[in-house]
C-alpha cells in the first residue's frame, strides 16, 4: 500500500521522471536483454553450426578416403591375381615352294610358323592352367577335301632356347555329303552371290586342354608345323585361354557380386585399423602429457607411476561398481523384509 502511494505521489510530482525511470527504462533494458540473449543464442547457433560443419567434412573426407582405398586396394588385387584370359596371335606361315621341275605343284615342305610372346606385355601365370588351340580358314576346295586327316604339332621352347613341352594333334575337314551340301548351298546360294558367305570352315585343334607353365621357364616361342603338303589355309590363329576355377572364375564370371564383396571387406579392415591406430594415438598423447607435467628426468620411474595409477582407477571404477551393485542388492533386501 505504501509503495502504490509512494508511486502515485512520484507519478503527480514528477511524471516526466516517471515515466524514464519507470517505463523507459525497464522497457528499454528489456529490449536490450532480448536483443542480447537472442545474439548469443545466435552466436553459439553460427559456432556449433561451424563446429559440425568442419567435424562433418572432415568425417565425409576420412570417409572418401577410406572407400578411394579399399577400392584402390580391390582393383590392385584384381590385377595381380587374375591373370589376361585370352591371349592371341597370328601365325604366318611359310614354306618352301617347288622349283620348276619338282613333280608336285606348290608346296614342298611342311607349313610352319612361329608365335613369339614379350613377357613385359603379355605373360602367362604359373599355376594357372590354360587352354591352347589353333584356329585354321580352310576353303572347302577339292585339294582339302580330298587330304583327310592331317597333324598340327606346336613347340614350345623358352627364353634360352631349350624345348619345354611338345604336343600333336589330327584334324580334317567336317564331312558334309553332296546332297546336303548342294541343297544347302542351292538356299543359300543369294548369300553366297553377295560374298556374305564364303565356302570356308573353321577348324579348332586343341593343342592342351590344361597347359601349366613352369615357375622356372617361361614360354617365348612357339614354332607351329603343320605336317602335310598338300593343304590349302587362308589363314591361322594361335590362342591361349585360361581355364578360371576357384575364387578366379567367380571373380571373373561375377564382377559386380565379387567387387561388392571384396570392397565391402576392404572398408571393414581399414576402418577397424584406422579405429586402432587413432587409440593408440589418444592413449600416446595422453601418456605425453602425464609425463610433460610430472616431469621427463627419471622416465621409468614416470612410466611405473603411469601404470600403477591407470591400474588403481580401474580398479577403483570396478569396486564402486560392485559396491553399487552390493548396496543394491542389500537395499532390495532390506525392503523385502520390511514388507513381511
Amino acid at each position: 500500500m505504501k509503495r502504490l502511494i509512494s508511486s502515485v505521489f512520484f507519478f503527480v510530482t514528477s511524471p516526466r521522471r516517471f515515466a524514464r525511470e519507470r517505463i523507459k527504462l525497464p522497457l528499454a533494458k528489456f529490449v536490450y536483454d532480448t536483443i542480447d540473449i537472442y545474439k548469443s543464442r545466435t552466436k553459439k547457433g553460427v559456432n556449433n553450426l561451424r563446429e559440425i560443419l568442419f567435424r562433418g567434412s572432415i568425417v565425409a573426407l576420412l570417409t572418401a578416403l577410406i572407400v578411394w582405398l579399399s577400392i584402390f586396394m580391390y582393383v590392385a588385387f584384381y590385377y595381380v591375381y587374375v591373370p589376361t584370359i585370352t591371349h592371341e596371335k597370328p601365325v604366318y606361315l611359310k614354306f618352301k615352294p617347288c622349283e620348276k621341275w619338282d613333280v608336285h605343284k606348290g608346296i614342298c615342305s611342311f607349313p610352319s610358323g612361329s608365335v613369339h610372346f614379350n613377357h613385359k606385355q603379355q605373360s602367362l601365370m604359373a599355376g594357372q592352367p590354360y587352354k591352347v588351340f589353333l584356329e585354321l580358314i580352310m576353303p572347302e576346295s577339292p585339294t582339302n577335301k580330298d587330304l583327310g586327316m592331317f597333324m598340327v604339332c606346336a613347340d614350345f621352347h623358352s627364353t634360352d632356347g631349350r624345348l619345354i613341352t611338345n604336343s600333336c594333334r589330327s584334324a580334317m575337314l567336317r564331312y558334309q555329303s553332296v546332297m546336303l551340301d548342294i541343297l544347302f548351298k542351292m538356299v543359300l546360294s543369294p548369300f553366297y552371290m553377295v560374298r556374305h558367305f564364303e565356302e570356308k570352315q573353321k577348324i579348332y585343334i586343341e593343342l592342351f586342354s590344361s597347359y601349366l607353365e613352369p615357375e622356372d621357364q617361361k614360354v617365348s616361342d612357339i614354332h607351329i608345323e603343320i605336317q602335310t603338303k598338300h593343304i590349302e589355309i587362308y589363314s591361322a590363329k594361335f590362342t591361349i585361354s585360361a581355364n578360371f576355377s576357384g575364387l578366379r572364375y567367380i571373380m571373373f564370371h561375377f564382377p559386380i557380386l565379387s567387387a561388392v564383396i571384396g570392397i565391402t571387406s576392404n572398408l571393414f579392415f581399414i576402418a577397424f585399423v584406422s579405429m586402432i591406430s587413432w587409440y593408440q594415438i589418444i592413449n600416446s598423447e595422453e601418456y605425453l602429457e602425464y609425463l610433460r607435467s610430472h616431469g621427463e628426468n627419471n622416465p621409468e620411474d614416470v612410466h611405473r607411476t603411469y601404470i600403477l595409477e591407470k591400474d588403481t582407477s580401474s580398479s577403483e571404477e570396478d569396486i564402486s561398481v560392485v559396491g553399487s551393485e552390493e548396496g543394491e542388492r542389500l537395499r532390495r533386501r532390506g525392503m523385502s523384509a520390511s514388507e513381511c
